[in-house]
């Protein structure tokens, strides 16, 4: 019995550890360890090759790339960006879908409409040609590029496992979150970014393997580049409770920096279209002029993130500072406007330090007793332009607090990404990737929602017992039928199945009372030709739209547009109905897997 009882217990184990295999939390978690470290890994390379890229055009590595600027001849800060900039117009011109740099935008956009699928092979170009922007000193960021390729390969990934909508969005949720956490070396920020910006929840079923994966890339890059912030800036500390009104006033200073660095891209875009002949030597003319900028000011070169620890060192005076924020939002907006590939997040950090700064030093000495430093509201500076950019917050606060190891100015960052995220959302969109999404005719807006609606099909929720009125039909049989009908609509057809049009009580006008004419109209006289239809075939979103245009509860069915021959009738109600119990799945499978 014993020896029985012992056997059924290992039976039972055994079942047990075979059901959690195939469950779904394993599965993700392991995939989200793999993702993870291959992003990460894919990140480090993406970094060493603008390094290099960097290396082979001025034959240095260092990030703080302007000091070595500052002694090269004139006609090398000149023709290397136009030169860079030819070679990448004519890259993106051939090895990417629509000639046009991709980034993160992207990665929303496939999220929302594409279930998470990715192209490798537009991540991979991405990449080389983001490191050759970066390399050759365009004023790009290199973190969207490093998103952009993590994201490619989860899409990858997804691919070839055949994974549901629901575990391929959040794979490709893991690895946006590993790619960032890999970038700022700030795993707790990668996974609120994933969620915040790609994903758009915290669900916790999906943000466990997020968190995963954000772990595996940070440990992985730690062991690379070492464990230590992006940024050395000596500790700060919060002054005092008057401060609140500077942080305030710092944050409307931030939307307005921000405001004008999108409507700058959105400008140069516009600007870089109306030039005559092909796209691909645009990005040598944003070179050339960053070049000519860079004469004056080498820190718009590159990255930025040497300049930006110079600013929060107080290394730089007013009106440098001043300059150089000016000159990075020009810098910025000619190369992303006119094709160069890479990141705005970068920039947005440089410009934020320069204007934190600048404003601390006026705060400074105005109040020199209540304030914190001109190096504090650089912080607070840099978190309030990049959140309004990026449209992130939460993340974006966090990066900053990761990327400088300071978290002693906690309130003021928080309230200043606060007010500069609640500005830039009223007076623009939520963030610079919604623009790109908008400039490009697309609206994520209920993206989720219309997605439901096209996953059903008329066939499923219509109603097959009505049937059609024959087209010679008297109008007594009309009336009658009308009377009966629970919709107050009749489909006329023709001797041969085929939709006439449709009779609504409204269409009789003063014949549903005469009965003068009883003998002499039928439904061919008052039926409404040209009524609205659809297919069998079309999904629910088509419906409710043709719906809404025509102002109809009911619309007649037919097999095909071609035949039009009459099967049936489907209602609004019905609709809504399938539409409810949509939405309600993707809430399911969205957070419940």
């Amino acid at each position: 019995m014993g020896d029985r009882g012992s056997k059924l217990t290992f039976q039972h184990i055994r079942r047990n550890v075979k059901q959690a295999v195939r469950h779904d939390y394993l599965i993700l978690a392991a995939l989200a360890l793999v993702v993870g470290t291959a992003a990460g890994g894919a990140v480090i390379i993406f970094r060493e090759g603008a390094r290099w890229i960097q290396w082979l055009y001025y034959s240095t590595e260092t990030e703080r790339f302007f000091l070595v600027a500052q002694e090269l001849p004139w006609w090398l800060l000149l023709s290397v960006p136009t030169v860079g900039g030819l070679i990448v117009g004519i890259a993106v011109h051939w090895t990417l879908p629509d000639r046009r740099p991709h980034g993160i935008s992207d990665v929303v956009e496939a999220y929302a409409r594409r279930n998470g699928y990715m192209s490798i092979k537009t991540g991979l170009a991405t990449a080389l040609t983001s490191a050759a922007s970066i390399g050759c000193g365009a004023s790009v960021g290199r973190e969207g590029p490093a998103v952009h390729l993590g994201a490619s390969l989860a899409g990858w990934v997804t691919t070839k496992l055949h994974l549901s909508r629901s575990l391929a969005r959040t794979v490709l949720g893991c690895g946006v979150s590993a790619a960032v956490a890999a970038s700022f070396n700030a795993p707790l920020a990668g996974a609120l970014f994933a969620s915040e910006v790609i994903v758009g929840h915290y669900a916790l079923r999906s943000f466990a393997p997020i968190v995963i994966a954000s772990v595996a890339g940070t440990v992985l890059t730690r062991q690379w580049f070492g464990d230590f912030p992006a940024f050395f800036v000596s500790e700060t500390l919060f002054a005092s409770l008057w401060e609140f009104p500077a942080f305030v006033l710092l944050g409307v200073a931030s939307a307005v920096a921000a405001l004008v660095l999108m409507n700058g891209v959105r400008l140069a875009s516009n600007v870089a279209k109306k030039l005559p002949g092909p796209t691909w030597y645009r990005p040598a003319v944003a070179g050339f002029a960053v070049g000519v900028i860079s004469l004056m000011f080498p820190q718009v070169l590159g990255v930025g993130y040497g300049a930006t620890e110079s600013a929060m060192l107080l290394q730089f005076g007013f009106w440098t500072l001043v300059g150089i924020g000016l000159a990075k939002i020009i810098a910025t907006s000619m190369c992303l406007g006119f094709g160069f590939a890479g990141g705005i997040f970068s920039p947005a950090l440089v410009i934020g330090a320069m204007l934190g700064t600048s404003y601390g030093m006026i705060a400074t000495q105005i109040f020199p007793d209540l304030s914190s430093g001109p190096d504090a509201y650089a912080l607070v500076g840099m978190g309030a332009v990049a959140a309004a950019v990026l449209g992130a917050p939460i993340s974006t606060t966090l990066i900053v607090f990761e990327l400088t190891g300071d978290y002693a100015l906690t309130l003021g960052v928080m309230i200043a990404v606060v007010i500069a995220s609640e500005i830039t959302q009223i007076f623009f969109c939520r963030s610079f990737f919604t623009m790109q999404l908008n400039d490009r005719g697309i609206d994520l807006k209920g993206e989720f929602e219309s997605e439901a609606l096209k996953t059903h099909r008329v066939r499923q929720v219509m109603e097959t017992q009505t049937k059609g009125m024959p087209l010679h039909a008297p109008l007594t049989d009309i009336r009658k039928s009308l009377q009966k009908s629970t919709s107050g609509e009749l489909f006329v057809v023709n001797e041969n199945g085929t939709l006439y049009g449709t009779i609504t009580l409204a269409d009789l006008h003063d014949l549903a009372f005469d009965r003068s004419k009883d003998d002499t109209t039928d439904a061919a006289d008052v039926a409404r030709k040209h009524a609205p239809v659809v297919a069998m075939a079309d999904d629910l979103g088509a419906a409710l739209e043709v719906m809404q245009e025509n102002g109809e509860d009911h619309i007649a069915v037919v097999d095909n547009v071609e035949t039009m021959k009459f099967v049936g009738c489907v209602h609004h109600r019905d609709v809504m109905s399938a539409y409810n119990r949509a939405l309600a799945q993707v809430h399911h499978e969205e957070h419940d897997l």
